[in-house]
């Protein structure tokens, strides 16, 4: 099987032991059989789409890669792989942070902010969590605003993106 998988999703395929794969950020362009892609993409090729948001979905889709070998990892296995990342190690398991109120202006970070525990509001909220490509929509906002760097300005290692990600949050507990 020819596998194809997008530059963000390159260390998913490799952790997983996937050794024969070709990386295109259009995965159309190449001769592939299947691609691995994250799940907001889409592909006229049969496609495996992933989430690495949160550490659970990069636990998972780990998992759920590595089906496709002869050697399926199992949960220890992956979990060494957290091992460098104390917070993705941390929020592999959802928290509770209540009394951080927020708004969010994208889907992928819904599901960041639904695991670190702040509750989302659209009417009473301390901060507006946003993606740095909104970042027009938030200029006349009187609530403090946190930027989250989105794919374009975060390492393509999704454990650093994680890291990166969460630690911004993080200050605001």
């Amino acid at each position: 099987m020819k596998i194809v998988t997008t530059p963000m999703c390159e260390e998913v395929v490799r952790l997983a032991g996937i050794k024969e794969y070709k990386v295109n950020k259009n995965p159309d362009l190449e001769d592939g059989d299947l691609a691995i892609l994250l799940s907001e993409s889409k592909v006229e090729m049969d496609s495996l789409a992933i989430k690495l948001n949160t550490p659970k979905q990069l636990f998972e889709s780990i998992k759920e890669v590595s089906k496709l070998t002869d050697n399926e990892l199992d949960d220890e296995e992956v979990l060494k792989f957290f091992d460098d990342y104390e917070l993705s190690r941390k929020y592999l398991k959802d928290h509770k942070n209540h009394h951080v109120k927020v708004r969010v202006l994208s889907n992928f970070l819904k599901d960041i902010i639904i695991n670190i525990g702040f509750e989302i509001s659209d009417e009473d909220y301390d901060y507006v969590i946003y993606p740095d490509y909104l970042k027009e929509k938030v200029l006349n906002e009187v609530f403090e605003c946190v930027e989250i760097p989105s794919h374009t300005f975060v390492s393509k290692n999704p454990f650093e993106r994680i890291e990166a990600r969460y630690g911004i949050l993080e200050k605001l507990i």
